[in-house]
């Protein structure tokens, strides 16, 4: 059998009565929005008391007391803690404050025309190239004129040494190219339609 409960005294009960009216002062002042009975149960786990007849009742009290501030909702009674009264400004306050709203507007608008020159040139910065990159790149051309040059010198002393066709001879040898072209393509028109 699980070991029994040990009966809480009379005192007790109202100590954490007034633990559970405390504990939903200081939830609703935390969250700062207005919630109902069965809400603030939901949300603060049943910590409080078994049930929303309790919640609902510490709500009463401290609505009563005018620690909170209690409106109707249709059927349901929404609970929010008492909000501190500001300070009451005077007209010429207003005053400078409208003035330096609309001066920090206009602050802030140059601000932004500034923002945009300043991205349009970080822009075109970016899209340029940088000389590191602009100097690896003329090293690559210049080793690729290199070996181009070899090849081009190379080539010259071997058309140099070998004989020049003319034009006659290679006439009659594209001449010759297209004749036995010709006979290849018969033959292979020949090999399909009767294979």
């Amino acid at each position: 059998m699980a070991p029994k409960k040990e009966k809480t005294e009379k005192g007790d009960k109202s100590a954490s009565s007034e633990d559970g009216s405390a504990m939903i002062l200081k939830y609703l002042k935390q969250q700062n929005r207005p919630y109902s009975a069965i809400d603030i149960s939901a949300n603060l786990h049943n910590k409080v008391t078994k049930g929303i007849a309790y919640t609902a009742k510490a709500l009463k009290a401290l609505h009563e007391r005018k620690l909170l501030e209690c409106r109707v909702s249709g059927k349901q009674m929404v609970y929010h803690a008492v909000q501190e009264a500001t300070s009451e400004t005077t007209p010429e306050e207003l005053a400078a404050m409208d003035d330096r709203i609309t001066s920090l507007k206009e602050q802030l608008e140059s601000v932004k025309v500034q923002e945009k020159t300043l991205k349009a040139e970080l822009a075109v910065l970016n899209s340029r190239v940088s000389s590191t990159e602009l100097l690896s790149h003329i090293g690559q051309l210049e080793s690729r004129k290199d070996t181009l040059n070899d090849q081009l010198a190379r080539l010259c002393k071997e058309t140099a040494t070998d004989r020049i066709v003319t034009e006659e001879e290679s006439n009659r040898v594209q001449k010759n190219w297209a004749t036995w072209k010709k006979h290849a393509s018969l033959r292979n028109w020949r090999v399909e339609s009767f294979g």
